[in-house]
Parts: structure tokens; sequence; C-alpha cells
């Protein structure tokens, strides 16, 4: 036995139970130490049936992925190899119940669907969320998951990768009862009444496996349904592939399928950058100069400066994660409405089926209004999500100083200010810190957490632990114009302008990035969020651009005739009633005299060089971004990329696609572009630096950075 499992009995039933902290991960020895207790078992004639239970707050929350790296990397040998041991638990001539509370994902159901009987607390879930990482269930799930659920949940479950309740696991087959109460005494109650009888194979089960007419329908819909809503992912269509083995093979042949389909995917371009991505979102929260258990200020109530669609959006998330929301605007109206859009937010999500009525009742006693500062004197943390203008919000954090108790956190909304100006207005620089939140706030889960010079370490980790406690992922960004996200994202909206002025369509730019698999093209991101926006920004920093840099000006001679976007019904594109887009003619016949007047000369573009000049772009100043120190690490730019602008996950973020493409290749490309289009491609000099030592991204590290100051 190893330590990672201990062996007792509880009279006549054997108790194995998982200890590998904190999620009892699929390590190496979990699988040995629990085929070893099952053998054990099978050698005691006192033993008539056995509970396997996780130790601590969760079942098997799935594979060690370490484990999937080391292989892909040659760091590890042979296979990963759980199935063998699966074998040895399902072939046990006594019956063993798992008993499951907290999560049974991944590898973590496959053991389940091993045993012979399976038990859950009510607030279990179960789940194949191998989709998530570009690869398949490997030992066995797409073939027992298919005879225990039947084939349409099996699909659903191993290309959604969403885990379901114990009581829809229960309605489906893979659990065979729910125990309220004390989960280990219920689970060997059961096993008492199951002990003696012969014990079920889940492989031998083939009354759910439907006939071949009734499957051809499911896998065919299955297949449509995956290339319409999972663009790009070829994981989720393996899955179907290796489901439908389950219902024309042998158990044993649809297992070695499974397996060849399994190894194809993981050693695949797009599994290594999921699993970067699923590593790179933990990583963010390792900051190097806040101490492993940091002083963390109790954030019990939360003040919210402007109630437009921002500071709605955060009230919501605030209350959603059980914090109480005071919400201040300058006159009733605007408060009346902020209110009525959070209500219409909430009954939207009824609607879908995501929240109750009940739920959303309790939300909204939560958020209060308020016309005055005086009501934020009990706030512990505020968050002004005021116009984006510098004046404005140094008049707010002054008004903050003088209201909000000693203590307080005071943080900002702002997408691209300086926060030590915002700081210095206030006799506690210490305390502000910025709170970059992504619109709608109540659906995009990054949150730039933005360090000033003067920001106090506990206010530092406070935030960072809030982020996860608001369902976000917080990342830490140092304090320069646009931050990370937005730093990085002004180029590659100039560099969409630019394409369009040279004699691309707008709808051609959008398509090239959208097939590319962002998730919409740069073009149409600005009418959706409102042209005059990036117009005021433009216009705020045009003193900061470097003499002589050629500027877009086709987007602000649009703002200047009205064309604000979809909010004005007009912007790169015509929208209806319904916000539809459709190419505009207009558009087209004025940037063709524009560009004429202003002897822009016009060719073809093909999409690559769409694509390059956007993503490229993106890679240049991140890696600029990454030398100065505003991010701690590539991985960290990679999160805020597939968490806030859409870039698909499966390419792995700008810096990881860059490491993936080559940085010799890239940077050729980017002095190609630097030759032809100047000053404003000149190649990062951290770029040329690891492109020339054939080094990656992945492989920076610096010493001290502004993020860490």
């Amino acid at each position: 036995m190893t330590d990672l499992v201990q062996y007792s009995k509880d009279n006549d039933v054997a108790v194995i139970t998982i200890n590998n902290p904190p999620v009892n991960a699929l390590s190496p020895g979990v699988p040995e130490g629990i085929a070893e207790a099952v053998e054990r078992i099978e050698k005691d004639p006192s033993v008539k049936a056995a509970v396997l239970i996780g130790g601590g707050r969760t079942f098997i929350a799935g594979a060690d992925i370490k484990e999937f790296v080391k292989l892909t990397s040659g760091g590890r040998r042979g296979d990963i190899g759980i199935a063998q041991y699966l074998l040895t638990i399902e072939n046990s001539r006594k019956p063993i119940v798992v008993a499951i509370h907290g999560n049974a994902l991944g590898g973590g159901l496959e053991v389940a669907q091993a045993c012979h009987y399976r038990v859950a607390s009510p607030d279990a879930k179960v789940g194949q969320p191998e989709v998530n990482l570009g690869i398949i269930p490997g030992a066995g799930g797409t073939q027992r998951l298919p005879r225990l659920a039947g084939i349409a949940k099996a699909i659903e479950m191993c290309t959604v990768g969403k885990p379901i309740k114990a009581a829809e696991a229960l309605e489906c087959g893979i659990v065979d009862r729910v125990i309220e109460g004390d989960l280990l005494a219920g689970a060997i109650a059961f096993a008492r009444e199951v002990a003696g009888k012969p014990a079920p194979k889940t492989r031998e089960r083939n009354e759910k496996l439907g006939t071949p007419e009734q499957n051809a329908l499911i896998f065919a819909a299955a297949r449509e349904t995956v290339r319409k809503k999972q663009r790009g992912l070829p994981a989720p269509l393996v899955a179907i592939d290796a489901i439908e083995a389950a219902t024309k093979l042998p158990f044993e042949k649809g297992c070695e399928e499974e397996k060849r389909l399994f190894y194809q995917c993981l050693y695949s371009d797009q599994s290594k950058a999921l699993i970067h991505v699923f590593f790179a979102e933990r990583e963010v929260s390792k900051i190097p100069d806040i101490p492993k258990e940091p002083q963390i200020i109790p954030v019990n109530s939360v003040a919210i400066v402007g109630a437009g669609t921002m500071g709605g959006g955060i009230a919501m998330v605030c209350a959603n994660a059980g914090i109480p929301v005071v919400i201040k605007d300058t006159d009733q109206g605007a408060l009346d409405r902020g209110l009525a859009t959070i209500q219409k937010n909430y009954a939207t999500s009824v609607k879908r089926g995501r929240f109750t009525q009940e739920y959303v009742d309790q939300r909204m006693k939560m958020i209060k209004t308020t016309l005055s500062y005086d009501d934020f004197a009990g706030a512990d943390m505020v968050i002004e999500a005021a116009f984006e203008g510098m004046a404005l919000k140094k008049e707010i954090f002054a008004e903050l100083d003088r209201a909000c108790k000693r203590g307080a956190i005071l943080s900002s909304n702002t997408s691209t200010l300086n926060i030590d100006e915002i700081a210095a207005t206030t006799s506690r620089p210490e305390a502000v810190i910025g709170m970059h939140f992504f619109s709608p706030a109540n659906v995009m889960r990054l949150l730039e957490i933005v360090r000033g010079k003067a920001s106090g370490k506990d206010v530092i980790a406070t935030c960072m632990q809030l982020s996860k406690k608001l369902g976000k992922v917080g990342v830490l960004v140092g304090n320069c114009r646009g931050f990370v996200g937005n730093r990085m994202f002004l180029p590659y909206i100039r560099e969409a302008q630019f394409l369009v002025e040279e004699g691309a369509a707008p709808e051609a730019v959008d398509k090239a990035f959208v097939d590319f698999g962002m998730a919409m093209g740069p073009l149409a991101v600005g009418d959706l969020g409102g042209l005059d926006i990036a117009y005021r920004i433009r216009k705020e920093f045009r003193h900061t651009e470097k003499p002589g840099a050629r500027q877009p000006f086709v987007e602000d001679r649009m703002v200047e005739m009205g064309r604000l976007g979809q909010k004005s019904g007009s912007g790169w594109y015509k929208y209806d009633a319904d916000r539809r887009a459709t190419p505009d003619p207009e558009i087209a016949a004025l940037v063709c005299k524009w560009t004429a007047d202003a002897n822009v000369p016009q060719r073809q573009i093909s999409a690559e060089e769409i694509v390059d000049r956007g993503i490229y772009t993106l890679v240049n100043e991140g890696a600029r971004i990454l030398e100065e120190g505003y991010a701690l690490r590539a991985g960290d730019i990679d999160t805020i990329y597939v968490n806030g602008y859409g870039f698909p996950a499966y390419r792995g973020g700008p810096m990881w696609y860059a490491d993936s493409v080559g940085l010799k290749k890239v940077y050729e490309r980017v002095s190609e572009f630097h030759k032809q289009h100047g000053m404003l491609w000149e190649p990062a000099p951290l770029l040329k630096k690891l492109a020339e030592s054939g080094k990656a991204f992945a492989d920076f590290q610096r010493e001290s950075a502004h993020a860490t100051d």
C-alpha cells in the first residue's frame, strides 16, 4: 500500500481512502495503491465488499496533468497507463462501491465507472472534461460511460466537458444512489446491501448502446453541433469517434481504439497549447514578492462609483459572490437606469435557466444605491467605475479619501489611465490599486489587477484572492498606458485599420481573424464597444505618439460623421434592428475616396498577411511589455488574451503561439513588416534577442519587474 492510499476495515466492509491532497489527482502511486488494496480485499475472506472514497474535500478531480507534459516533452517513457489498474478493480469478485463527494472528473470518473456501484453526496459533480485540454478520456471513459449513461449523454459529457450534478448523474444511470447525511456511513450500508451478490462489470453492460439505426442519427447530429459550436477544435469530434467505437467494437477493441485516439490528441499542437493555458492560469497567482501566507484585508462590503454598464456589471459580480454592494451616481435617474439594467440582465439569466428567481431576489436585496459618498463610510473596498477621464477620476478619489475609512481599499476600473497619478490625489496611495474588469463584467472572466508604485502588498494579495471569490482570473500587471491587455490591443486594432486603408475590405479583415480562431474580428469588436470610445482615447493620448509615426484616419472620420458602431446602427458595418451586421457599400465607397485623397496605394491583401500583421503586432508589443516588466511571465499575457480578448485557447495565447511558430520565423516576418511599414514595426529587443539565441518567450525570466517592484 502506498502512502497515497490507506486501507481500513469496518467489520466486513473494507474502506480504501485516497489521500493525495489537494484534489486527489491520479498521480503515480494512486492507481497502483488502489489496485493493491483491491488485491488485498480479494485475499481476505472476512471482507464481503469494499468502499472506495476520497479523503479531504473531493473524490478524484482528475489525472495528474504534469504527467502528460512529461510524456509529450520526453521526460517520461511508456504511457499514462491507468487502464490496467481499472481492470483490476472491475475484475474484483467482491463488490466495490465508490463514494463520490466533491468532484469525480476525468480519470476520477473513469475510476468510478470501473467500480461496480457508485453512490454520491447531493453536492457531488461528475464529468469528463478532457476536451478542455484538447484530449479525450484515455482509460476507458469513452467505452464505459455510454454503457452507463447512454450514447447521447456520453457524447454530451465528452464533447462539452461540463460536469453534471449528482441528481442528474443518478437520473442517467452513472450514479446508483444519492446519499443524504454521512457519505461514508451511507456507502458502507450500501456495500452491505450488495455484499454476496455478483459484482456487475460496467464493460459487460450493453443495454444502453442502442441500435445502428438510432446511433447513426445521434452521431450525425452531434458532429454537426460540434462543428458549429466548437469551431476549430478536433478533440470533441475525436471523442465522438471513440464513443462510436464503443457501439461497434467489443470492449477490448474499443479501448484500443480509444487509446490510439487519446495519444493522437495528446501529441497535437492544440492539446499542448490548451495544457499550457491550464497551467498558465494557475501560475498567475504566484507573485515573487508576495508571501505565500500574505496578510489579507477582509472584504465584506463593496462600494461602487458609477451605475453605468461597468458599475452595474461589477455590482452583479459582487452580489453573486455574496458581498453586499452600494452603488453611487450623480443623480437618481442614473441610479434607476443602472438598477433596471441589472434587473434585465438577471431576468435573462433566469430565462436561460442559469439562476432561479429566488436566487435573483436574494442578490437584488444585496444591491443598494446612494447619491452621497457619506454612505461609503463603512465599505471595505471601493471600485470606481466612472467615465474614463483623468480629471474626473482625480476628483472622485479625492472624495473617496475624505469619505472612506482608513484601511479601505480604493480601486479604479480604469482601462488605460495612470494608477500612480490617480493615487497621488489621496493621502493613502498604498491603498490605491487598479481593478480593471472587462465588459460585460458579469460575464468576462478576466480581471487585470494594476499595481501602482505605492500599492501595499496586503492590498495586492487581497485583490488577487478576491478575484477568485468573484469567479475571475486575476492577473497582476504593471502600471503603463493600457496596462497589458489594452496596450497590446491598440496596435492590433490600428493594424486592422491600416489593412482596410491599404485595400482590404472590412469583412475580409474580420473573416481572416475569425478563421484564425479569434472570437470576433477587430473591426467588429470596435463596432460592438463603440468607435467613439477608441476615438476619445486616441485624442487623449495623441501627444504620446512617436513624431512622424503613421496614424490611421478612416475610423476617426467615421466617428466624426456619426458612425459609432452598433449603437448608432452603422460603423464598419451596417446594423439592423437586431444588431445583425452586413457589409456597408457606403463605407467601401468612402474608404476608396478618402484613401485616394490621401494618396494611399491600394492592393490585394491575402488572409495570411492580415493574420500575420494582426497577431505579430500583438506578439511584438507583448515582447516589449515582458522585457519592461509590466507582465511577470509570458503565460500571464497569454492568460489575459485567452480570457479577455477572445484569443483562441487552442492556440495557447499570442506568446505561446509565437513560440510554437518559432521566434526566428516571427522575428523575420516582423523585420519584413518593419522595412515595408516603418517605425511602428520596429522589432522589440527581446524578440530579436530570443530569436537570435534560439530561445522562446517561455524561457524568459526577469529578475525584477515593474509588476513586482
